[in-house]
């Protein structure tokens, strides 16, 4: 009631100022208008009568001025005429009574020999005077006073007045109503909302959190407030998660968990992330930038892990709208609406991308560690440029610590061997870990590599080097035996060069318990009906469209299903979400044509005129978009034919809290080591698969639910705050080694 009061006194206030400074002004515009009429009057009069006075005052005759004067006086003007000593003549019997004994534009005039005129006040009336000397004979004889009622411009200036407050009320209380309408809908109905919210939540009610108002009407104070709100129920919900799992005696990794870990553990230590892949990009579209989530395992994996952990997260910033974003250092605060850690984006030149990510990191190295037969290409300039790039990710990630204590390193993939090595050479005390996310293969494919040497003693540098499984432990240390001098101690899993000792063990990484805090509310129905489709059963696969992904042998399962089983025609359809990927390969091109066609020759095989067995969608897709596939499919197709872990077949997994679903899952994914509930297949064997296909529709409710009980467990026990516990804690115990031995 205070604020509604304070807003209207203060409308009333702005707009009697500002409708008082224009009535002001237009009063003064009016009484300027008529004192120039008024002037013009009396120099017309004057002038006029002038030549006729003249010679009869000269002549000293009143008869004759006396007739002027009756002839020429009106009701609103009146006439005095004075000889040459300031007395009077003769006046106007109306004038007579109001005269002064000393008229002082009268004396000017007579003095001056010049017309002078002014406003004068005689008797109750307001007056002009013109006041004009008579001359004959070049000597003034007399003076003519011609006095004009002025009252009109009193009633002029009171009216203008008038006319302005009637203005000012309308005004005033049109802008205080609607004033107050906006108020009501955009401030006091948003705030009650929110502090209804606040106290739901506060006394332990779960309510789902109120829409924002227009924050450019609105302000930042709804979006702070609705900010800390929901920090409020997360902090809540985390308390009441580590209550019931104390209570139950369950030890599962928590966010809340890992922030509480890092908090007495860490003690302070700077945490500095690598990767290529940036957590967010920027990109134009439509002369605004739009943010966007990359497509990656990586991404998914690591992005919880740094919210809760703080630090910072150096990758490479590849949006064409990343500069604007970020400050002139490269820095950007994420999330941008709750910052919780800092991204530094580092530039590379069209032609350091090029060699560096997709010459040797991903012609190279990508098919050499997947064993998908497809050739590794290696260029002697583009190893150049993967050198120059890691050296310039170094110097980012030297400038980041310069001031930090024991810091703590972990990089991220392929795209950083060297990495290790030269952030350990220039910071030895620095703990330094690099995880592989893609396998390792056995030592005699690794060895065709022009620069497998320079690259192990690259990772070597790091104090901890992980994979998702013990095979790619062994296999790397494998490696190390075969290609360089070094002591491999197979008990410890450890590789010393000189005086430096590296840790080689697993560690499978995993995905947040929750897909989605606030997933959308799409119904199976809704989903559907979005796709255009009618049918039964429903089937999803999410990937990049990568050739390790066995998309070509995926759809061709399909169309041997549905020869094998042709009752499914118009029952089933599948629908594959396909991100494109590093699109300038030539590789990834002749792979796009590869699904295309498999998908062509699928559909013209089975499809009907209101059925296709398989859609397309090839085109970015965010998590939200993604959770309605999952949770609304009736299997989730996974058919690498090589990959490191493939959080895809755990992010499906995590959103079926309805405990439906199949997850049908090659048996060459780092997954199929941990969700043994899934139907496991060898993805090259299209009868196999069409089989699995087919046991996923026809599987008991009872069994679907059991095994997604069971493999939800696994992937609620070791979920990604467990990983980054235990990557963590590892690290942090290790003894801080001294600097590598450098390459010969």
């Amino acid at each position: 009631m205070k604020f509604t009061f304070r807003l209207v006194t203060a409308i009333w206030l702005g707009a009697l100022l500002v409708v008082a400074s224009f009535a002001f002004v237009q009063v003064r515009e009016e009484r300027e208008r008529l004192t120039v009429d008024l002037e013009r009057r009396g120099v017309l009069l004057g002038e006029s009568l002038k030549e006729a006075l003249e010679p009869v005052v000269a002549r000293g005759s009143k008869p004759a001025v006396e007739r002027i004067l009756k002839r020429f006086s009106t009701a609103t003007r009146a006439l005095a005429v004075y000889d040459r000593y300031d007395s009077l003549l003769l006046a106007t019997p109306d004038l007579t009574p109001a005269l002064p004994p000393v008229f002082p534009e009268v004396t000017e005039a007579l003095v001056s020999g010049n017309v002078t005129s002014g406003f004068r006040r005689l008797g109750d009336q307001n007056r002009y005077v013109y006041a004009a000397p008579l001359h004959r004979d070049d000597r003034v004889v007399g003076a003519l006073a011609v006095v004009l009622d002025a009252g009109h411009l009193s009633v002029a200036e009171w009216g203008v007045w008038r006319k302005y407050a009637l203005h000012f009320v309308v005004l005033a209380s049109v802008v205080s109503l609607i004033a107050l309408v906006i108020v009501q809908s955009a401030v006091t109905r948003p705030m009650a909302q929110i502090s209804a919210w606040t106290r739901a939540l506060r006394t332990g009610r779960q309510v789902p959190p109120p829409s924002i108002p227009d924050a450019k009407l609105f302000g930042p104070l709804a979006g702070e407030v609705v900010r800390l709100a929901r920090s409020m129920q997360r902090a809540q919900a985390a308390a009441e998660q580590e209550a019931a799992l104390r209570l139950s005696g369950e030890t599962i990794w928590t966010e809340e968990r890992l922030k509480q870990y890092v908090s007495l553990n860490l003690e302070g230590r700077s945490l500095v992330v690598v990767s290529n892949r940036e957590p967010v990009s920027h990109y134009w579209r439509n002369g605004k930038i739009h943010p966007q989530i990359p497509a990656s395992g990586l991404v998914t994996a690591m992005g919880p892990v740094m919210r809760v952990c703080g630090g910072v997260w150096v990758a490479h910033g590849s949006g064409d709208a990343d500069v604007e974003t970020a400050d002139a250092r490269g820095r950007l605060g994420l999330p941008e609406d709750d910052p919780r850690y800092t991204l530094r984006r580092v530039w590379l030149t069209k032609e350091e991308e090029q060699g560096y990510y997709y010459g040797f990191a991903n012609e190279g190295l990508w098919p050499l560690c997947h064993i998908v037969h497809t050739r590794p290409t290696f260029r002697p300039d583009d190893f150049a440029h993967y050198q120059a790039a890691n050296r310039k990710f170094a110097e980012t990630v030297l400038s980041e610590i310069r001031d930090a204590e024991n810091p703590l390193v972990l990089i991220q993939d392929y795209h950083f061997a060297l990495l290790p090595a030269l952030v350990k050479a220039e910071r030895p005390d620095a703990r330094v870990a690099i995880f592989w996310h893609i396998p390792w293969p056995n030592f005699e494919a690794f060895g065709i590599c022009p620069w497998q040497r320079e690259l192990l003693e690259g990772m070597l540098g790091a104090d901890l080097i992980s994979f998702h499984t013990q095979y790619h432990c062994n296999n790397f240390l494998e490696t190390v035996d075969r290609a360089l001098e070094a002591r491999i101690d197979w008990e410890k899993f450890a590789v010393t060069r000189g005086d430096h000792a590296t840790h080689v063990k697993p560690f499978p990484i995993s995905v947040a318990p929750e897909f989605l805090e606030d997933p959308p509310p799409i119904t199976r129905e809704d989903l559907l009906r979005e796709l255009g489709v009618s049918v039964e059963f429903l089937g999803v696969g999410v990937e990049r469209v990568d050739y390790t992904k066995g998309l070509p042998e995926r759809f061709r399962a399909l169309g041997w299903f549905f020869e094998r089983y042709p009752e499914y025609r118009g029952r089933l359809a599948f629908v594959q979400l396909g991100a494109p990927s590093r699109s300038t390969i030539a590789r990834y091109q002749q792979l796009q044509h590869e699904v295309e066609e498999a998908i062509r020759e699928v559909n013209e095989a089975w499809q009907t005129r209101t059925w296709r067995p398989i859609l397309y969608l090839n085109r970015h897709h965010e998590h939200r978009d993604i959770w309605a596939y999952y949770r609304h499919s009736d299997f989730c197709m996974v058919t690498a034919l090589h990959d490191g872990m493939n959080l895809v077949a755990k992010e499906f997994v995590s959103t079926r809290d309805d405990e439906g679903g199949v997850l049908i899952l090659s048996r060459f994914t780092g997954a199929s080591h941990e969700l043994h509930d899934a139907l496991l297949v060898n993805p090259y064997d299209l009868s196999a698969t069409a089989e699995a296909v087919h046991a996923a529709v026809e599987m008991p409710a009872e069994e679907r639910r059991a095994r997604m009980q069971r493999m939800r467990r696994v992937v609620r026990e070791h979920n990604i705050y467990r990983w980054a516990g235990l990557l963590l804690h590892e690290l942090s115990h290790l003894p801080v080694a001294a600097a590598p031995v450098r390459a010969s």
